[in-house]
């Protein structure tokens, strides 16, 4: 009897001091961040058919039940979505190197290494440090400058035969072949004519709007090219279209005598891998070159059809802008590039864009090569970070007024003072932030301030009679107009 006594009042014990034990541990347990319940494996998949654009509306929903960090289960591993700014520049910059390095590529072309993709670490650092002082220095971006105004000048006389004919201009298209040509030339060295340069566009935009449709075989590489087999067939077929052109237009530089600047190209060929103790070969030489291509077009393209769409929107930033330009050069010279560092309005009207309408609104994941905790959650090994770069820029609680284009907000200390590498502090990233904040970020500045300064200069912007200008967004290569900008435009030189 004594011995049921004694087994009985243990297990009343144990029942008792259980619920005890679980909170202890609970409390010793590192917390992972919160989010929504799902069936696994399955519900994985189901995650993984969406694109992050589709899921911006969702992840609103999750930061208003559980806070500015908050996780789901999309394919093989945690996903992991930062919306503060506090916690972006505790990861990005405080933790700069645990955060730095990219999860496995899904790019089902190849295994190319790429300066994006590539593994944080030695390799990483010759390809970026061969970009940054090689090509993107200050110095070397002065010697594109007779490139950038040839482009320029064919941007505008294309522009101007356009509304001469009456009809409205669709403006993206012009931008993306502007940015595309000179991208080009920086990377090739070459002054192709417009023939090849248009195929060069078909080829790759090509190459980057099929890269979803080819994703599945990336997830299952071996099984995928016996059940998806004319798909495979697909994919190498443009694999090899690619190769061609781009292989053919690389050994002509490589083989050609007269090389007047110095392109991306030509530091390639001479840059040595010392771990592996031999020369980039072809393969590596043509991602490269394509990555570099595609970084900067669709992204400056797209910001810069934003930024004008928003100056024929509002007509008084436009005249301000304007009367701004006119005060530094006049209507009958040239804008330099050097004359852009004397016009404040002009910058802020693009950090707006930039702020508004970054092109990324995620950017690309970062991944943790340890356990690492953010705002008291585990972030375990090998996750995925993701940083909600479109909900910071439009953020109420760091922007007044977030949704309306008002550059002046960044003329209270000169348009000098913000820190858009979010080195000290993060308010917004469009060029993402830490050690793998975007090279080419001068380049892009550049680009946007010389390319809407003139255009502004040269024409005034109109909408279409009968037409809103519509700012909602899709998602393309990058956040895109739903509606492309249409628009009209008259010679300024006539109308002063």
């Amino acid at each position: 009897m004594e011995i049921w006594f004694i087994i009985v009042g243990t297990l009343c014990l144990c029942a008792a001091l259980k619920p005890l034990l679980d909170l202890l541990s609970h409390r010793t347990k590192p917390k992972h961040p919160p989010g929504p319940w799902t069936v696994p494996i399955i519900g994985n998949f189901l995650w993984l058919r969406k694109s992050l654009f589709d899921l911006n509306p969702i992840l609103r929903n999750l930061n208003a039940k559980y806070g500015s960090i908050v996780s789901l289960p999309i394919g093989s591993r945690p996903n992991i979505f930062i919306r503060s700014h506090s916690l972006a520049h505790q990861a990005l910059v405080q933790n700069g190197s645990i955060f730095a390095a990219r999860p496995p590529s899904q790019n089902a072309f190849s295994k190319q290494r790429a300066i994006n993709s590539s593994t944080y670490g030695p390799f990483w650092r010759l390809l970026r440090r061969n970009l940054t002082s090689e090509i993107l220095h200050p110095s070397r971006l002065n010697s594109y400058s007779s490139a950038r105004k040839r482009v320029l000048k064919t941007l505008i006389s294309n522009l101007k035969e356009q509304s001469e004919s009456g009809k409205p201009i669709q403006v993206l298209e012009h931008l993306r072949y502007a940015m595309f040509s000179i991208l080009l030339f920086m990377s090739l060295g070459q002054e192709l004519d417009e023939k090849v340069i248009q195929e060069a566009i078909q080829v790759q935009r090509l190459l980057i709007s099929s890269i979803n449709r080819y994703r599945i075989l990336t997830f299952m590489p071996k099984l995928g090219k016996i059940i998806f087999q004319k798909l495979w067939k697909e994919l190498i077929h443009l694999r090899t279209y690619h190769t061609n052109f781009f292989n053919s237009l690389i050994r002509a530089r490589k083989e050609g005598n007269e090389k007047q600047v110095a392109s991306y190209v030509d530091t390639l060929f001479k840059l040595w891998i010392p771990e592996e103790g031999r020369n980039f070969n072809e393969e590596e030489i043509r991602a490269l070159c394509s990555e570099f291509i595609n970084a900067g077009t669709d992204t400056t393209a797209t910001v810069m059809e934003w930024i004008m769409a928003n100056l024929v929107k509002h007509q008084d930033i436009q005249e301000k802008l304007f009367s701004e330009i006119k005060g530094v050069v006049g209507l009958e010279e040239e804008i330099s590039e050097k004359d852009l560092k004397k016009m404040p309005y002009l910058k802020a009207v693009v950090m707006e864009g930039l702020r508004l309408h970054p092109p990324l609104h995620f950017g690309l994941p970062h991944t943790v090569t340890e356990e690492s905790y953010v705002d008291g959650y585990v972030i375990p090994k090998n996750a995925s970070v993701h940083f909600m770069i479109a909900e910071m820029g439009r953020d109420p609680q760091v922007w007044e007024n977030p949704m309306e284009f008002w550059p002046e907000r960044f003329l209270s200390d000169g348009g000098e003072g913000f820190d858009i590498t979010g080195s000290r502090e993060i308010k917004m990233m469009p060029f993402g932030a830490g050690r793998r904040i975007c090279p080419g970020l001068n380049l892009a500045l550049l680009h946007l301030e010389y390319f809407v300064a003139n255009m502004v200069k040269e024409f005034k912007w109109v909408a279409v009679d009968g037409e809103e200008v519509d700012l909602s967004e899709k998602q393309e290569v990058a956040v895109m107009m739903k509606t492309p900008l249409r628009a009209h435009i008259s010679p300024r030189r006539i109308l002063d």
